[in-house]
């Protein structure tokens, strides 16, 4: 184990790195949720995005001296089971060339230090909840709708694992009407909510970005009813006081009020709060951090695992 810095009265220095499915964020962070340095670059293969993951750490430590800690915010499926022997490996996962990769393990043989390691989506629910859009909620789930779409979730302010950890990206929505002929994308389900509502979808089905369509584009209505019904099944089983939408596909201002009467339809008038009712532009909102919620949840981690 590497000296700890605090030791000699030193700053603490901890690393963050986001994982994702099309970016990977290198950073360098302290106590206060303040990121020093901070680096991205594509993710391509495995080898080659570890080579400059090391790279780029070894660089930044360089130049801030040791780390305290390592935050790791990873795209998924991921193993978390600590006595599991596949313990900080990426699982079965739609990212080609990804499955099987032990991500934890790379970093850990370079950096002797304690690494908190978790799903990318949990990671940024963590963030939220400890600098941006929910402060003061202790159940929370945040939905990122992107390249996939994943979500994390806090009850009683402790993230939620279990078996693996949640995947509600794959739940499987009532197909739209309007949609009734799209097979969906998803190598694992074809038309679960990632193969139907996240961004690959809906080029696959556009031929478009969402950003690109015009907004009398069915497109928009449907993508709106898949994402309401989304959030109408987890408000249903997790009971979140807050969800919070992130993610390349909901940076269209337009998308997010276009939600809130989707959830509240498929609520069908069964939960009978003001949350859901008068006050849901509060209940269902965009991530405060916004695109800094997934590094900030890997900063997030690295100071839990200290």
């Amino acid at each position: 184990m590497a000296p700890d810095p605090t030791a000699t009265g030193a700053t603490r220095y901890y690393g963050a790195v986001e994982a994702g499915g099309s970016k990977f964020v290198c950073a360098i962070g302290d106590e206060a949720g303040r990121l020093l340095v901070e680096e991205r670059f594509a993710t391509t293969q495995p080898g080659p995005t570890t080579a400059t993951l090391l790279a780029t750490l070894h660089r930044m430590t360089a130049r801030f001296g040791p780390l305290s800690a390592l935050g790791l915010a990873c795209f998924g499926p991921i193993e978390l089971r600590r006595e599991s022997p596949r313990y900080g490996h990426i699982l079965d996962t739609p990212k080609p060339g990804w499955s099987g990769t032990d991500i934890v393990g790379a970093l850990a043989r370079e950096f002797p230090v304690p690494v908190g390691f978790d799903t990318d989506v949990n990671g940024a629910a963590l963030a939220e909840h400890r600098w941006g859009s929910s402060q003061n909620v202790e159940d929370l789930v945040y939905l990122t709708i992107g390249t996939g779409i994943g979500g994390g979730a806090i009850v009683g302010g402790q993230l939620v694992h279990g078996l693996l950890h949640p995947e509600m990206g794959h739940l499987y929505p009532r197909k739209h009407p309007r949609d009734a002929d799209f097979p969906g994308v998803c190598p694992f389900h074809g038309d679960c909510l990632e193969g139907l509502a996240a961004g690959p979808a809906i080029i696959a089905r556009c031929g478009a970005s969402l950003q690109q369509l015009p907004p009398d584009h069915p497109q928009w209505e449907i993508e709106a009813d898949y994402l309401g019904q989304l959030c109408a099944s987890l408000v249903l089983t997790l009971s979140p006081r807050r969800i919070v939408l992130g993610g390349g596909v909901m940076n269209q201002a337009r998308l997010l009020p276009m939600i809130r009467p989707r959830l509240q339809h498929w609520l069908g008038g069964y939960l009978r709060r003001s949350e859901l009712l008068g006050e849901i532009d509060s209940y269902l909102v965009p991530p405060q951090l916004a695109a800094r919620a997934g590094i900030l949840g890997a900063l997030a981690l690295a100071l839990q695992a200290l």
